[in-house]
């Protein structure tokens, strides 16, 4: 069968004694469209030959790597690999922040045949040692001397780990680790030795070749390891490009983990059309921003909320009548973004008030962002539709997407010439979608993941009889809160709800297996003290805030006067302050900064159990 042939109908399943039979079902694709992912690196070197393919930053000063140069490198490290034993379907990890040597090692994993397992480098070195041990990686990439120590005692019990490879080679390392630097040097040895080894090894690629093994961050349950072929990324990196119209022009700055399915994703779709992408970081955002000014960035509902509260945290800082004008200024931009996007017609009046608007505050948020913007995508949890509107508002379109890691990732995208703000947008092509009759949404394609990684009862109960995969999702299936009336609840939208007050910062809701939903709450600190402070309320520590019966009125209104409209059961009946924010670090979001329902429930529970106790 030709290999320029991918799956289409992914898998029908059938139950033997212990295992799983897929069978195979293909359509041709375009003859020139790419079938693996070794393709599509060659063809960057190829179709996008450019000076500043990859920009990371050393020392306050901007570094390129061309094309060519990362094409290279990838190479050397993949016939490094090769020195070292690794052979095709072999696991390599990589435990690492993002970064060029990130992109660079994952590539040389691909050209060697070896499949990559990504590990993010906020897990704990317990979690860490799970992954290796249940993948059986042979080989791992580890940032830092730093990182090293701190997972090195777990490494000794991980059985099948033959080498550690270091990316920061500036300190001294045991003599059982490679820096990679000497994998490089290993592999430029062994190619000057078989000089046709690599394109040897890319020859044996076939499109239903396993590419890599994710594991799922576990909002919900233990991790597992998500199985993609080459046929699943590199069909998925080309049917969503059709809608970002993404060309070699554009700029992108690459902020989010490369250890989760949708930056690595977006990685691989800049490379296939020739951007140069730049690596920055969320503690360093509004920096990058300004001095990368980007016209392509891919981010996390979350960002955007932090984005759009920090213009009203400054705001709030020069003074009242300055905090009024700001908050007009994005509430005319949202109505004017509102009729924008339906297409609508905007009154003069209106027109009139957001040119204004623009002038004074929106036009700022375009130059915080670069001033270049031309597209923003959004995915990995739903984005509110205020956030959204006020983006919008300063002529800064945000396209969601919808998918998971077992999809590749994405199963529906929107476009800019017709998004529509609080969407995912259409599915993309060969993607199938069909609603099930209890509301969760299944799909079927070339997109659809092999399996989780020895866990095939898992696999099984993740497919239909007829081979459809059930993504768990209505709003979100997987995080239905179902109270002890036996009541079920979506907590996303609500949540999203009680986010439009400017006084709170996080909510998550509560209330499984209890009887009613309630709210615990990390406050917008510096709008409620600036709120007490008008009000005179003689409140010292946040302590006494949280406990302060005129604050929980305050909060109990501005939740009832933005969810009058749910059903009786869905209201929220009752509220907890936190004082300190959720975060990575404290273990309570993913690292794509999604809540973990389960690590909230756990280490909040006195605090929960206290508020249905009262």
């Amino acid at each position: 069968m030709s290999d320029k042939l991918q799956f289409v109908d992914r898998y029908l399943m059938s139950a033997t004694s212990d295992k799983l039979k897929f069978v195979e079902h293909r359509a041709p694709l375009n003859s020139d469209e790419p079938t693996t992912l070794l393709e599509i690196y060659d063809r960057v070197v190829r179709d996008h030959p450019k000076p500043d393919t990859l920009n990371y930053k050393h020392d306050g000063v901007w570094n390129s790597v061309s094309a060519a140069e990362m094409l290279q490198r990838a190479r050397d490290i993949a016939a490094g690999l090769h020195s070292l034993g690794v052979r095709k379907g072999d696991r390599v990890a990589i435990l690492s922040e993002s970064c060029l040597e990130w992109v660079l090692s994952d590539q040389g994993c691909i050209l060697s045949g070896a499949v990559g397992v990504p590990i993010y480098p906020t897990l704990t070195p317990a979690q860490v040692s799970y992954i290796l041990k249940d993948c059986g990686a042979r080989v791992v990439f580890i940032s830092t001397s730093e990182k090293l120590k701190q997972v090195e005692s777990e490494l000794k019990h991980c059985p099948t780990i033959e080498h550690v490879v270091l990316f920061d080679s500036n300190d001294p390392n045991p003599a059982t680790v490679l820096s990679l630097r000497e994998l490089e040097e290993k592999g430029r040895a062994l190619q000057s030795q078989f000089p046709e080894l690599i394109s040897d090894l890319a020859r044996k690629a076939k499109p239903e070749d396993l590419a890599t093994i994710i594991y799922t961050s576990g909002t919900t349950g233990e991790p597992k390891g998500v199985m993609l072929t080459h046929a699943n990324m590199v069909s998925n990196l080309i049917s969503s490009s059709n809608h970002f119209e993404f060309d070699e022009r554009d700029v992108a700055l690459s902020v989010l983990p490369l250890s989760h399915i949708f930056e690595r994703q977006a990685m691989n779709m800049y490379l296939h059309h020739g951007l140069s992408v730049y690596f920055g970081s969320l503690e360093t955002l509004g920096e990058n921003l300004k001095e990368v000014r980007p016209t392509v960035f891919v981010g996390v509902p979350r960002i955007y909320e932090k984005i759009i509260a920090r213009v009203q945290e400054r705001a709030a800082e020069k003074g009242k009548l300055n905090a009024r004008v700001v908050a007009w200024a994005v509430e005319t931009g949202k109505r004017w973004g509102r009729l924008s996007a339906s297409h609508g017609s905007v009154p003069i009046s209106l027109a009139i008030k957001h040119r204004l608007a623009d002038m004074i505050v929106l036009e700022k948020l375009r130059k915080a962002m670069g001033s270049r913007i031309r597209i923003l995508v959004s995915g990995g949890a739903a984005l509110s539709a205020e956030v959204a509107l006020a983006f919008l508002g300063a002529r800064l379109p945000i396209v969601q997407g919808y998918g998971l890691t077992e999809t590749s990732p994405v199963i529906t995208a929107g476009r800019l010439q017709d998004n529509r703000v609080g969407t995912a947008g259409k599915p993309i092509r060969d993607v199938a979608v069909r609603i099930a009759s209890d509301g969760e949404i299944e799909t079927r394609g070339p997109h659809v993941m092999l399996g989780y990684w020895n866990k095939p009862a898992e696999t099984r109960a993740a497919f239909t009889d007829d081979g459809w995969f059930k993504t768990g999702d209505i709003g979100r299936k997987k995080e239905l809160l179902k109270t002890s009336g036996g009541k079920y609840i979506a907590p996303q939208p609500i949540e999203q709800l009680i986010k439009r007050s400017r006084f709170v910062n996080q909510v998550v809701v509560i209330g499984n297996g209890r009887r009613f939903p309630a709210a615990l709450i990390v406050p917008d600190w510096q709008q409620l003290e600036g709120y007490a402070k008008y009000k005179g309320f003689e409140l010292c520590s946040r302590a006494e805030f949280r406990r302060d019966p005129r604050i929980i009125d305050l909060f109990a209104r501005q939740i009832a006067a933005r969810t009058q409209d749910l059903a009786q059961f869905e209201k929220i009946k009752r509220i907890a302050l936190l004082e300190k924010e959720l975060t990575l670090e404290g273990g309570e979001l993913t690292p794509t900064l999604k809540v973990k329902r389960r690590v909230i429930d756990e280490k909040y529970r006195d605090v929960i159990d206290r508020i249905y106790e009262e």
